[in-house]
């Protein structure tokens, strides 16, 4: 996702004519610090090879949305063959390869526009906006193609379908929290400023929740039935983590008192 530029860009940004290396070292130093929930995947590996493509993008000049338009086409071409192609070992190394791919070059994206010093709310809005229909398309795309293929028992795809409802929800909540949470002035600590430290034990914990894992999951497209079993406990234990979660931010939430001197607009009014 698109990531604020925290430091001044006089300070923080390399120029072009700066080696690969010496950009990479910049942006390791500029790394906004992960949130302690982050799992596993998404926080040691995809934010560090997320790094390395920022760099080649930054030297290259390319804009963040240009990263982001990269990594919609990589996560949308993967999304497409799950309906186009019957499943396979083949496919599924091409999908998730695709999947990871266009998971990294996400986490470049930010990190190009801090870089630059360029992060805008159109940047934002645009690298939400990708996320958003990929979580929910992607489910939605495999049970189409299982139909098609039939390949599992029909009952089966409601999984994938309940998948896309729990996915949407989740990514929404989320944005939503985390904007909520600004609108506190610090009463509610942001994700990343939760207190305590990231942990090896807490990024674990979270792993099946990782979409890094998701991704890799379709490695398994060879071989159904494994693949199933692993689908369905992904996307159960993310349904138990959107529950708790959601217990969790509500009463975040209703634990402060907001001013209400600036009146809110209604749920109806367009904006």
């Amino acid at each position: 996702m698109t990531e604020g530029f925290a430091e001044n860009a006089s300070t923080a940004s390399p120029t072009r004519g700066d080696s690969y290396l010496a950009v990479v070292r910049r942006l390791a130093a500029a790394q906004k610090p992960a949130a302690r929930s982050a799992p596993a995947y998404s926080r040691f590996v995809n934010r560090r090879i997320g790094r390395y493509i920022a760099a080649w993008a930054y030297r290259a000049g390319l804009t963040p949305n240009a990263v982001t338009g990269i990594s919609a086409i990589f996560t949308f071409v993967a999304i497409a063959l799950l309906i186009i192609l019957p499943p396979s070992w083949g496919l599924g190394i091409s999908v998730a390869l695709l999947l990871l791919i266009g998971y990294a070059f996400d986490s470049a994206d930010g990190q190009v526009s801090r870089l630059q010093g360029t992060s805008s709310p159109a940047g934002e809005w645009l690298d939400h906006m990708v996320d958003a229909t990929k979580v929910s398309t992607m489910p939605l795309a495999l049970a189409v193609g299982f139909y098609r293929f039939d390949v599992v028992p029909t009952p089966w795809l409601l999984v994938p379908i309940g998948f896309a409802i729990v996915s949407a929800v989740l990514f929404f909540g989320m944005i939503l929290t985390e904007q909520l949470r600004r609108r506190t002035a610090g009463a509610v600590p942001l994700a990343a400023e939760q207190p305590g430290r990231p942990s090896w034990m807490r990024a674990l914990a979270v792993l099946p929740m990782d979409y890094g894992v998701l991704c890799l999951s379709f490695v398994l497209l060879g071989a159904v039935p494994v693949f199933v079993v692993v689908y369905t406990l992904i996307a159960a234990a993310t349904t138990a983590f959107l529950l708790l979660a959601a217990v969790k931010w509500f009463r975040e939430l209703r634990s402060w008192t907001p001013d209400t001197s600036s009146a809110a607009p209604e749920k109806g009014d367009l904006p």
